[in-house]
């Protein structure tokens, strides 16, 4: 595991902490922070993030690395403290371009409307991150290699710009006053998710909400208008695979009906939203109106129950595969991650109602009592300890055991999702 890993992986029990923290706070004040169906979603697509993250490293750090040996103007000291405070204030001022272009590009939106898609705005929403963001996301930090920040200084400052924004993501921090004029902070981030016509495409700032003052992006919060959450084309969904997918998906329908070839690339770099204009005479879209109801449907006390437990399971498996990232081989390690994402499909399929997702969720169970019961081992693990086979082979053997009696809640009416294709708003 490297330091990257390490330090997230220990992060995480804090994040969870002040997840419930916020929870209770929310809770004292009468307040409503939070859904069970909308935080799973959301830290689901947290750990897809993560996985791809194991993958990826060639990408986001092997390019980085070749790029500061190679390219490098300065060999700058990994020692020195103002390398480190230059290297995070650059590292910053490149998220804000990167977030500016990710809300004004489509397909880079493509993977940053991942964050944006839940309809609550807690802590859960912070963990909401993007699996496809490093195809194209490393491309606005190459400036750090070219000046010659060291590899070792530009993770660890990524960290940080990363943690810090965590904190952001509440309803239950009011104005900080100095504060938020300076930094970014709960009120001026709350702006940034909101879809409201005065706050759409402000306030870009990772940690210093200076950037937004300079470049002219910056919108306060009013109370008069209060954020409303999400994005302009509602996902519906707890499907953590179609959050990745749909605005490719989409953008990929627009460029396929597209006439001219200038227009299947222009709708991939144009605003998210923009479609030619043939495209939008054949097949219109309906305007955007602002949500009046969230998106959740019903489910009964049991199931929900259910739910918690089985992705509080794969919790455990996803920092047991991060612990073993470094160790196991690739095709251990893509099972694994193959595994996860599918039991968190199922889980998105339980809470949607689908038909058909009690009886994938009773094979997965199944299987995953079977496999170290009968062949005594688990990923990257070939001589599985026989208690802890009986242990996992017992904890799901009741979970399929459990599932004959758990149904959706009565006041479900027909399908309560929306099908994945359903999405047909702008895409913002």
């Amino acid at each position: 595991m490297n330091t990257q890993e390490l330090i997230i992986t220990w992060a995480t029990p804090v994040f969870f902490l002040l997840i419930g923290i916020e929870l209770v706070v929310a809770k004292l004040r009468g307040r409503e922070a939070y859904a069970s169906n909308d935080a799973i979603n959301s830290i689901g697509l947290g750990v897809i993030s993560q996985l791809v993250g194991v993958f990826s490293k060639l990408l986001t750090i092997g390019i980085y690395a070749w790029c500061v040996e190679h390219l490098a103007l300065f060999a700058l000291p990994d020692n020195n403290l103002l390398v480190w405070i230059g290297a995070l204030l650059l590292y910053d001022l490149c998220y804000y371009w990167l977030h500016r272009a990710g809300h004004r590009v489509n397909i880079l939106w493509a993977a940053h409307v991942v964050h944006h898609q839940s309809e609550r705005y807690n802590l859960s929403t912070a963990l909401r991150q993007t699996g496809s963001g490093v195809l194209l996301g490393w491309l606005f930090y190459l400036p750090l290699a070219v000046l010659g920040v060291p590899l070792k200084v530009f993770v660890i400052v990524a960290l940080i710009d990363l943690l810090y924004q965590f904190w952001v993501h509440t309803e239950q921090i009011g104005r900080l006053g100095w504060f938020d004029r300076v930094f970014c902070s709960p009120s001026n981030h709350r702006a940034h998710h909101a879809v409201n016509d005065r706050y759409l495409d402000r306030n870009y700032g990772g940690i210093l909400i200076v950037w937004d003052r300079l470049f002219g992006t910056f919108v306060e919060e009013d109370d008069n208008d209060p954020p409303v959450y999400g994005t302009r084309s509602p996902l519906r969904s707890w499907n953590p695979l179609w959050a990745n997918a749909e605005v490719y998906w989409h953008t990929a329908v627009d460029a396929w009906h597209a006439r001219r070839w200038r227009d299947k690339l222009l709708v991939w770099l144009k605003p998210p939203g923009w479609r030619p204009a043939d495209v939008a005479a054949r097949y219109p879209k309906p305007a955007f109106a602002m949500p009046v109801e969230r998106f959740d449907p019903p489910l009964s006390r049991p199931l929900k129950l259910y739910v918690l437990v089985q992705f509080a399971l794969l919790l455990g498996m996803t920092t047991q595969f991060l612990g073993m990232a470094g160790t196991a081989s690739l095709p251990a390690l893509l099972g694994y991650a193959a595994y996860l994402v599918a039991g968190l499909c199922v889980i998105g399929a339980l809470m949607e109602g689908r038909r058909w997702a009690p009886w994938a969720e009773a094979v997965r169970v199944l299987a995953t009592a079977a496999v170290p019961l009968l062949g005594g081992r688990w990923f990257g693990v070939p001589h599985l300890d026989g208690h802890l086979a009986l242990a996992i082979a017992a904890v799901f053997g009741l979970s399929a055991v459990a599932l004959p009696w758990l149904r959706p809640s009565s006041a479900r009416v027909g399908m309560a999702a929306a099908s994945p294709e359903s999405a047909t708003a702008s895409p913002r």
